[in-house]
């Protein structure tokens, strides 16, 4: 007679007492697909007479948890989801392949492979935290970072590896792209309810625009004219308008009204992955510019100049022809990676770190600085949300101009009666808050000191500000300081004179 078999049920999870009494379920819930780890979903149940029968209760809800999560009601992996959200989104090419390079790097490799419906808040905080973590996604043991995968000689270039976090605008980057893929799902009934309402992604950092200052500015640009004078208007234009380079490269003749001085932006050139094509501007809309007197000139000379180097190859210079182009008659524009990194290039020799990119930082800053308000400054840089981004990026700078206006508006208030003596502010009592207010209290001291007598003027404005690593603009304000102070007088056209 055959043996009867018997099968046994292993348990679930287990119930640990911990010292106040309290029990403590602990359901194994297989490992952890960021993190690699073995994962337990825990829970604990207060000090009483019927504990032991709540902790069981609460073990069989546990367990019915990893049981829907390992069993979810679509079998689609978020590399399935990825794949078929970026077939349907709507998207400019270039941030398409930025997305998809972001998957390919940081969300395929984690939780590719995880079911859409097994992803809660716990997954996303294992995530995130892996992102924080080391952006190579390594496994904690240490190797060499090599300079190349191909055969070769290492040398200074290969490194020991280094975890080194993803930045706080990446990862919110990353979330943003699982947000649009998991919406879909919903819709697509994948999916009952989004779960990325549970994720906790960093919060958005400040942003911290660090344009060129004027000295550094007007030292790449008198560089850039000496180097090739067609070189030194593109940087000029760029600097006077705060052009995106894909908008600078695909400006045509028929963009320019020179008679109205009015510059049209509609098109912008896309590069990416060896890639180039023409698309619309990165907010979908065309913007018109004024251009200065001293720009329009410059543009019909540079006019003039294509039209004889057109006429020396025996073609015309038509109206869809590029501003700028290495063609004789204007037909292919420039590359925008290319006038980039020969504007890197140009900063490097004389030693100044920053981008093209920062031309346009430099421009917002100038003109908030001469007191344009945000709006108009939003539309000549093609910003959306009516002046939102202006705000949001340029608010120390918006901060700083409000501070001048109302300098300014002091400054023409009738002064207030002096009691038994001539009408004076009290500097000792002076606390600087602001950069102007800190170099005009600096002046004052050296003033005092002796470093310059009564009759001397002072040093030109630029000079002092490239010798204190200001700008022009906030000596300027600095020495109006002085001037209601009684230090120094304000001469017209000479600068400013050290008084008694």
């Amino acid at each position: 007679m055959a043996g009867t078999s018997r099968r046994t049920t292993r348990p679930r999870g287990s119930i640990e007492e911990l010292p106040s009494g309290s029990l403590r379920v602990a359901v194994y819930a297989g490992i952890d697909p960021v993190s690699k780890r073995r994962h337990y979903l825990r829970e604990t149940v207060p000090a009483g007479p019927n504990a032991h029968r709540e902790a069981e209760k609460v073990m069989r809800r546990l367990a019915t948890q990893v049981d829907e999560r390992r069993s979810p009601r679509t079998g689609a992996t978020v590399d399935q989801l990825l794949d078929k959200h970026f077939e349907m989104a709507d998207l400019d090419r270039s941030t398409l392949s930025t997305y998809k390079g972001y998957a390919d790097r940081h969300i395929r490799p984690l939780i590719g492979t995880t079911k859409v419906g097994a992803i809660d808040g716990a997954l996303f905080d294992s995530f995130y935290a892996e992102l924080r973590r080391c952006r190579a996604h390594c496994d904690r043991r240490p190797f060499t970072e090599h300079r190349t995968p191909r055969n070769h000689e290492c040398d200074a270039r290969c490194r020991p590896h280094t975890c080194r976090p993803l930045a706080a605008g990446t990862i919110r980057q990353i979330h943003f792209i699982l947000s649009g893929a998991l919406k879909r799902a919903v819709r697509w009934r994948w999916i009952a309810t989004n779960p990325i309402v549970e994720a906790e992604p960093p919060s958005a950092p400040r942003p911290n625009p660090q344009p060129p200052t004027a000295a550094e500015a007007a030292q790449i640009l008198d560089e850039a004219w000496k180097r090739d004078p067609v070189w030194g208007l593109l940087v000029w234009l760029v600097m006077v308008t705060g052009q995106r380079r894909g908008e600078l490269c695909a400006v045509r003749w028929r963009d320019l009204d020179l008679d109205r001085g009015v510059l049209t932006l509609a098109r912008s050139i896309g590069q990416r992955d060896g890639e180039v094509w023409e698309k619309d501007t990165k907010t979908h809309q065309q913007r018109r510019l004024t251009l200065d007197e001293h720009t329009v000139k410059l543009l019909r000379s540079h006019h003039d100049l294509c039209r004889r180097e057109a006429e020396q190859v025996d073609a015309a210079l038509g109206r869809d022809a590029f501003v700028f182009s290495r063609s004789p008659d204007g037909s292919t524009h420039l590359l925008p990676d290319s006038v980039g990194q020969r504007y890197g290039k140009l900063a490097r020799t004389l030693g100044i770190a920053t981008t093209l990119h920062k031309l346009r930082h430099y421009t917002a800053t100038e003109l908030i600085a001469a007191g344009v308000d945000p709006r108009t400054v939003a539309g000549r840089l093609g910003h959306g949300g009516g002046g939102t981004t202006t705000l949001r990026v340029y608010s120390a700078f918006v901060e700083e101009a409000d501070q001048r206006a109302s300098a300014s508006l002091y400054a023409r208030l009738p002064q207030r009666p002096a009691v038994g003596g001539v009408a004076r502010a009290a500097p000792d009592d002076f606390v600087a808050r602001h950069p102007f207010e800190r170099l005009a209290v600096e002046l004052r001291a050296e003033i005092d000191a002796g470093g310059w007598v009564a009759g001397q003027m002072l040093p030109p404005f630029k000079e002092i500000a490239a010798a204190r690593g200001g700008s022009a603009a906030t000596v300027q304000r600095a020495v109006k300081l002085l001037a209601r102070w009684g230090y120094v007088e304000v001469v017209p056209g000479r600068g400013a004179r050290i008084v008694n």
